[in-house]
């Protein structure tokens, strides 16, 4: 079970080290993506994709590890709490 309880997804993150006042447009286009792609990410519509995790590492000066890890951490906590199929132990 993960230690996580219910994860900021990376897009709620993403928005706090947008300067106030920059535009979803701007930001876009100095990360080289669309609005579109942008905009999904920080509406918790899409994750942060590994080439995502490295424009953000150039443009913010933060690590791609920092957010492909945050990434897997809301991902993983999504997961568990859905119900899934019972597993069996593969190894004794």
């Amino acid at each position: 079970m993960s230690r996580m309880h219910d994860p900021a997804h990376p897009g709620e993150v993403l928005r706090e080290y947008l300067p106030e006042g920059m535009s979803v447009t701007e930001a876009a286009r100095r990360l080289g993506v669309t609005r579109q792609s942008l905009s999904a990410i920080l509406n918790r519509r899409a994750g942060i994709s590994v080439d995502m995790a490295l424009r953000l590492s150039e443009a913010l000066g933060t690590s791609a590890e920092m957010w492909l890890s945050m990434q897997t951490g809301y991902d993983l906590w999504q997961a568990e709490q859905m119900p899934r199929a019972k597993v069996e132990p593969i190894a004794a």
